[in-house]
């Protein structure tokens, strides 16, 4: 187990839009230690509504006798700018008014947050990143990041993630924030506005997470005779009440406003493939056969681009999930790619 820190950056930090973000806090979480050498760093970064805790969420990967395991590596996780885990978001203390941002809380971009990251990085005397690794969001983060600070990451495993978010994302996220936005809580600042409207939104999102197959192994009903309470509608209820039982509403709304920012490209070159060419780091890009968010189809483009990088296709019903579920044929395939660091 790893108690969770806190970071406060000296300074505020530049924003993309041009402001600032005042002092802000990362949330971080860290097993192992650093060596002497300073090179045993594993930097994983987590996805949407995931924390800093990526011995809970990713288990089957990360701790003793696991591929990521603190005996040897030291893992860094840090919780995402926005969040309301431990990082400065929404429900933090705006310096400014002494209350809470909520709804004021500022535009901010995947380049801001991994900005953040270096800052941390940089307080807890990382000089090189062994291996970075991120999933969906997390392989946002870890693609800016690779291009941020080419000197930093050696080695890189993204999975079930894409170069900018595609216009199909930015649908199913609008999708999220209209479902919110139509709850009447919505526009008062306090902690549990637009709560019923993020239940809406995580059913959505439970659609595109999953797809028909897993829906119809695990929900089918099995009674001809039923007209209503079906299995699939208890689930999706069920889902929606966990998530308001712990997270932020409008930290989900913003959250998803961020991955619509996500473009390499941005402020770099006309093409994406252009912008891949930059990232010389060895790599590993996982694709999940059955995602519906992030299609194999543009991991594939990924792999076609970026000049070192192999390609690794996991045959899962899961769908996007299953980068969070299927721990030991991802791990498999990563040992397979980096054979020389004996993870």
């Amino acid at each position: 187990m790893s108690k969770k820190q806190f970071y406060t950056l000296p300074n505020d930090l530049p924003l993309e839009s041009g402001s600032v973000l005042k002092t802000p806090t990362v949330a971080y979480n860290t097993y192992g230690t650093l060596n002497e050498s300073k090179d045993n760093v594993v930097w994983i970064f987590h996805a949407l509504t995931a924390a800093s805790n990526v011995d809970e969420w990713w288990e089957g990967l990360v701790g003793e006798g696991k591929l990521f395991n603190p005996d040897n590596h030291y893992i860094v996780c840090a919780n995402i700018l926005g969040s309301c885990y431990g990082s400065t978001g929404p429900n933090s203390i705006n310096p400014d008014t002494g209350k809470p941002y909520f709804h004021s809380f500022p535009n901010i971009t995947i380049r801001d947050i991994v900005n953040s990251l270096i800052e941390l990085r940089k307080y807890l005397g990382i000089d090189k990143i062994k291996m970075a690794v991120g999933g969906s969001c997390g392989g946002y983060q870890a693609l800016e990041w690779l291009l941020m600070e080419p000197e930093t990451i050696e080695n890189y495993t993204i999975c079930v993630t894409s170069p900018k978010e595609s216009a199909w994302g930015v649908a199913v996220h609008t999708a999220h924030r209209t479902a919110i936005e139509l709850d009447p809580t919505w526009n008062p600042d306090r902690e549990d506005s637009g709560l019923e409207g993020m239940k809406g939104a995580r059913q959505i999102g439970l659609l595109f997470y999953r797809n028909h197959e897993i829906y119809h192994q695990h929900q089918n009903e099995d009674n001809n005779e039923k007209t209503k309470d079906f299995k699939s509608t208890s689930y999706l209820k069920y889902q929606g009440e966990k998530l308001a039982r712990r997270f932020s509403p409008i930290s989900y709304y913003k959250l998803t406003e961020i991955l619509d920012t996500h473009n390499i490209a941005r402020g770099r070159d006309q093409e994406i493939k252009d912008t891949l060419k930059r990232i010389k780091q060895k790599g590993l890009v996982v694709s999940i056969s059955s995602d519906l968010l992030c299609p194999p189809p543009e991991q594939q483009f990924m792999a076609r681009h970026l000049p070192n990088a192999q390609y690794g296709l996991i045959d899962s019903l899961y769908g996007h999930d299953g980068f969070l579920l299927e721990y030991e044929k991802i791990g498999k395939v990563i040992q397979e790619a980096f054979p020389e660091l004996d993870l």
